[in-house]
């Protein structure tokens, strides 16, 4: 088992939490908690467990709230306020937050970055540490939290990673297969991938000759972090990493490969990677290979979380204290 890192001395972002509110008593077990975040407030809920680990959950892509919900697009599963809850049960402190720009937390959810993600992520890990005693904090990153992840490995109180339905490999050949998979899309991939390779090099995409839906893809808000992240190779960023890293896929998951760990684990050998029969991108479980019951579980917050996948996260956690 390797050396845990030691975290003293952790850094308190610019002025430090300048605000920390309970919305309970002391003695209770879910808190509503803000801060003072690098580009205005932050808001997230606080699951207190009484056993010594704390874990930080890194929200997905799109405006994607707390609780892994997008209200506004109808995907409500719920799978972030659930896996939080499972592993709170276990012992586990868990915060998980709006996005910037998203729910209670201020800022431009466009203006945004890998390293401002990270700075974001800092400030709650300090929060973390303050409310819980910690002494260091596992990072949960789940989909495009996970590259977030790997990019704030090396941030102070970091305990280890677990990256939850993560990629691999940079966006650009993912965005083109789960595209691939939609109806009429052939007549339009060469125009997509031109536009990707282009924006990847960071010159302005042609997207003059793609339909509206997916021209709607390069909104130019975005592109700055767009640009990153099809330049971004998360296997790269796991390459020099000593710490402890748990990578979990699906092979029922329709937006990420379930061989996305493995590309990791080439890159970094001392990664483990599982695959879970059933698992889908939104951390539910359904028969391997129903994409009709995987589409389901976007918007059924009633459906549970896969039941191996808090205990697995448990197990790694502890054997890696």
């Amino acid at each position: 088992m390797r050396k845990r890192r030691s975290c003293a001395g952790v850094w308190v972002f610019r002025a430090a939490i300048l605000t920390l509110l309970l919305a309970s008593a002391a003695e209770a077990n879910t808190v509503e908690i803000t801060i003072d975040g690098p580009a205005g407030t932050l808001a997230g809920t606080l699951e207190r467990a009484p056993g010594p680990h704390a874990a930080l959950i890194l929200p997905g892509s799109g405006p994607t709230d707390r609780n892994g919900n997008q209200i506004a697009n109808g995907l409500v599963p719920d799978s972030y306020r659930l896996l939080a809850e499972a592993l709170a049960a276990g012992g586990v402190s868990t915060l998980r937050t709006d996005k910037r720009g998203i729910g209670d937390s201020g800022g431009d959810g466009n203006a945004v970055s890998l390293a401002a993600y990270r700075d974001d992520a800092e400030a709650w890990i300090a929060a973390l540490q303050a409310e819980t005693g910690a002494d260091c904090v596992w990072l949960i990153g789940h989909s495009e939290g996970g590259t977030i992840a790997l990019f704030s490995a090396n941030l102070p109180g970091v305990c280890g990673l677990i990256l939850l339905t993560a990629p691999g490999r940079a966006l650009g050949p993912i965005l083109m297969e789960q595209l691939a998979a939609q109806p009429g899309f052939s007549a339009h991939a060469a125009a997509m991938e031109r536009a990707l390779d282009q924006l990847s090099v960071g010159l302005a995409p042609d997207i003059a000759s793609l339909p509206p839906d997916l021209a709607a893809l390069f909104d130019p808000a975005l592109l700055g972090y767009m640009t990153e992240l099809v330049s971004t190779d998360p296997a790269e960023l796991a390459r020099p990493l000593d710490l402890p890293i748990l990578a979990i896929t699906g092979d029922a998951d329709i937006q990420v490969r379930e061989d996305e760990a493995a590309r990791l684990v080439a890159a970094n050998p001392a990664i483990r990677a599982v695959v879970m029969a059933g698992l889908t991108h939104t951390l539910k479980q359904v028969p391997p290979g129903d994409r009709a019951q995987g589409l389901l579980t976007y918007s059924d917050p009633s459906r549970p979380l896969h039941p191996d996948l808090a205990p697995t996260l448990l197990a790694f956690m502890a054997e890696s204290r």
